[in-house]
């Protein structure tokens, strides 16, 4: 029963993410999953945290099956074979939670109230890690419109995940144990959450920007037929002819179906164009360099500091964190004569650097994360400078379908703003295309699989939040303490 009561409330978790956002479901989950351990065989505890994961992780990421099914080429079982050993990786992560969470025998209050938080946190960094990462469905993103969400400016979305798990500890700790004391570790967390509600971290501008989004939904298997070229280019050209009186104009992630090197008159038009309307246009494209390797790129034309265009684009950012498979594939000459799947367009990508400048476009700085870079938070946090004035994430979520992927990726970016105290322009191909403002809210956003044009006015903000000058070192410096004191305590 316990293990069917873990795979339950796994799956409970998630609801608590977009496009479901019940946020008190995380709560629940993390409550049940505390409870079911208690008192458990360190081997029957990890039994119980893997079906716990096996119900978030099938429940939360089998939409990836949507990839698989579209363009891996393979049969139905094989990639229902190949969701169902992600799922079961996953969960190997929760499960070594809670095998550690009563291999260490601490008393009660001390295992779920020291231990667990820290523990949780260094396991979670370690999945967003190990194998280039996966820091997907992070706890602390299911709070981005809970009343935990204005800790994200000082500790970032794992210090949200932190507070859930002291929350989570300290109720279940209180039903245990049956003392209502426990509970006064949920109070200081909401103490500290109004606090924080009530502090200003960053400051309004006074000024606006007119930012011009396209979204071209082009269909994914149409979007790199060279007979379709010149249709999806001149489609987004005029697009964008009628929005030349913004500020900024952006293009999606590889909106440009060629190389940069082969359309560089194209390009060159679109920037005597831009120029001359005094805007800026922002584009995604790929490219190749003399030795061959392909770069994920956003480049910049019109109205960006430089006299011109000319190839290759002065002002770029090439994407640093590939997807694995779907971007590059490890020990290709191994693997990808195996099946279709490994053979998928765009999946021999080389890195651009981790730290790269901002980009310009009319005066005001960018910091680039294409697609799945949004999810690494200290990535984007490296790449803001004290200049910076707006987060910047291309994608082509086109591969995810009509799932909750999209969702959940656009909640991701949401966060990044929240973290940073800084807006964030999201374009897409197919949705969901958004402008967020720099508490995480939503200022447009436009429908998916629709051929739109979104329009917004975004105010800048000036200063940095503490998660943007300190990271994550506050959070370290807990499950540092945390450690020597169960330590000394485990000695004494």
């Amino acid at each position: 029963m316990r293990i069917i009561g873990a795979i339950f409330f796994g799956a409970i978790a998630t609801l608590a993410f977009a496009p479901y956002s019940f946020w008190p479901a995380m709560l629940v989950s993390l409550i049940f999953l505390l409870l079911l351990v208690h008192q458990q065989t360190p081997k029957q505890a990890m039994l119980i945290g893997y079906s716990w994961g096996i119900g978030q992780f099938s429940t939360g990421v089998g939409w990836i099956y949507v990839v698989i099914k579209q363009f891996g080429g393979l049969p139905t079982a094989v990639g229902l074979i190949l969701i169902g050993l992600l799922v079961a990786y996953l969960a190997l992560f929760p499960a070594l939670f809670t095998y550690l969470l009563r291999r260490i025998q601490l008393p009660l209050s001390i295992s779920y109230l020291l231990l667990a938080p820290s523990l949780w946190l260094v396991i979670d960094w370690f999945r967003g890690w190990f194998l280039t990462g996966f820091p997907w469905l992070w706890p602390g993103y299911s709070q981005i419109d809970g009343p935990l969400a204005s800790i994200a400016p000082v500790f970032g979305v794992q210090g949200i995940t932190f507070a859930l798990m002291i929350i989570s500890a300290s109720i279940t700790t209180a039903l245990l144990n049956q003392k209502v004391s426990t509970l006064l570790f949920t109070c200081a967390v909401i103490v500290i959450t109004i606090v924080f509600t009530q502090i200003s971290w960053v400051q309004e501008t006074g000024e606006t920007v007119d930012i011009a989004m396209v979204q071209g939904n082009i269909p994914q298997k149409l979007k790199w037929l060279p007979s379709q070229r010149w249709t999806t280019l001149l489609s987004y050209q005029d697009m964008t002819r009628q929005n030349w009186d913004a500020d900024i104009i952006i293009w999606p992630e590889a909106a440009i179906p060629a190389l940069e090197r082969d359309l560089s008159d194209f390009l060159t038009r679109l920037d005597n164009s831009a120029k001359k309307n005094n805007s800026a246009i922002i584009v995604g494209v790929i490219d190749q360099n003399r030795q061959g390797q392909f770069y994920n790129n956003v480049i910049t034309l019109g109205n960006n500091s430089t006299e011109g265009y000319s190839y290759p684009a002065p002002e770029s950012y090439s994407k640093h964190h590939l997807l694995v498979f779907g971007e590059f594939v490890p020990f290709a000459d191994i693997i990808r004569p195996l099946t279709p799947l490994f053979n998928l367009p765009m999946s021999s990508f080389s890195r651009g650097n981790y730290t790269q400048p901002n980009i310009n476009a009319k005066g005001h700085k960018l910091a680039p994360a294409i697609c799945y870079e949004i999810a690494f938070s200290d990535q984007v946090r490296h790449s803001l400078t004290i200049d910076s004035t707006f987060i910047l994430t291309l994608s082509n979520d086109t591969w995810f379908g009509n799932s909750i992927g999209p969702h959940q990726h656009l909640e991701i970016a949401r966060m990044r703003g929240l973290e940073h105290g800084k807006p964030v322009l999201r374009s897409t191909n197919t949705g969901l295309t958004a402008a967020i403002n720099y508490k995480g809210k939503l200022i447009e956003q436009v429908p998916q699989f629709k051929t739109v044009i979104l329009r917004a006015n975004v105010a800048t903000t000036q200063g940095q939040t503490p998660y943007t000058l300190y990271g994550d070192w506050p959070l370290y410096l807990w499950i540092v303490v945390s450690g020597i004191t169960i330590y000394v305590l485990r000695r004494l």
